[in-house]
């Protein structure tokens, strides 16, 4: 009987490399596509505005704000995205790593992984995207609530850490704990289709339009299953402006509120928008990685 082989390591230049190429991805694919952010977020926060197709959005916004406004709040974006999905590729193929020698890999490992990953990203990052909801949205016409301005990340980070203590920081983590299922299912997805793949095209490598489709696919299940999740963790980071709720409403009472005043399609505004905006940007990410970490990869072995 051969002695077991010892799991690989969770910290290693492989999984770098994967964190990196994802962080690349997901900064240049939201840059691209980050208009489509800025109408789903307004759809999601305020609940006066008239949910309209994500096109009559954009030149309604272009035309009364100016079309600055539709980039508003990019940089520290970019910046929160860097770090997040850095945490969330090296975790999760790091433990990809490490269990690759306990067993085939399959979907529900996938999610399980997937989901671990979640929660260490929410946990580190979670202040990050605080302070970004925040910003983009400060300023607007009829933003009354927000009287303390932010310059920037860094300068949000200590502003509301030192008005509203170090709780506000992490205001959303409940729902942002229940949508790790988010980003797990769409990893599972992706893993699972481009496992089927491989089987089918052998070493051959996948074409961009093939991994930008199944990156597609991969996120449109997974927004689709979560977005009330998404709703409730918007309002929660950005304080809701809901009449007659209170300030420090919880993710149920939250729920009943716009149950009783929209009915359930008030679980769902803004959806289209986001598909739009996550499907583009999560399949053009995951071309943009898989591109840079084959490429890093064949150097590697280059130099071997």
């Amino acid at each position: 009987m051969s002695p077991k082989k010892p799991p690989a390591p969770i910290f290693s230049y492989e999984t770098l490399v994967h964190a990196m190429a994802g962080s690349m991805g997901s900064v240049t694919a939201m840059s691209v596509f980050y208009p489509l952010d800025t109408v789903r977020a307004r759809l999601q926060l305020d609940d006066k505005q008239e949910a309209k197709n994500t096109l009559v959005m954009l030149k309604e916004l272009s035309r009364r704000e100016g079309f600055a406004t539709l980039y508003r709040g990019l940089l520290p974006v970019l910046e929160s995205l860097c770090v997040s999905n850095f945490v969330y590729f090296y975790s999760f193929h790091g433990l990809k790593s490490y269990m690759s020698r306990r067993g085939e890999a399959s979907a529900v490992r996938d999610l399980l992984l997937g989901s671990l990953a979640g929660v260490v990203n929410v946990l580190t990052t979670t202040p990050l995207w605080v302070v970004n909801t925040r910003i983009k949205m400060q300023g607007l016409p009829g933003d009354n609530q927000q009287k303390v301005r932010y310059r920037g990340l860094i300068d949000g980070l200590y502003k509301v850490w030192k008005i509203e203590g170090l709780r506000a920081l992490w205001a959303g983590t409940v729902p942002s704990l229940l949508l790790v299922i988010n980003p797990a299912l769409q990893f599972m997805t992706y893993e699972s289709l481009k496992r089927r793949l491989k089987l089918k095209y052998g070493d051959k490598e996948l074409s961009s339009f093939i991994y930008f489709l199944v990156g597609a696919a991969a996120k449109t299940v997974a927004t689709v299953l979560t977005y009330p999740l998404q709703i409730v963790q918007t309002k929660l980071r950005h304080g809701h402006k809901m009449e007659g709720l209170r300030k420090d409403a919880s993710l149920l009472e939250i729920i009943q509120a716009i149950l009783q005043r929209h009915g359930l399609k008030g679980l769902f505004k803004g959806m289209e928008s986001k598909i739009l905006q996550t499907v583009l940007t999560s399949a053009l990410m995951f071309v943009i990685y898989e591109k840079i970490a084959a490429f890093v990869f064949r150097l590697m072995r280059l130099k071997k």
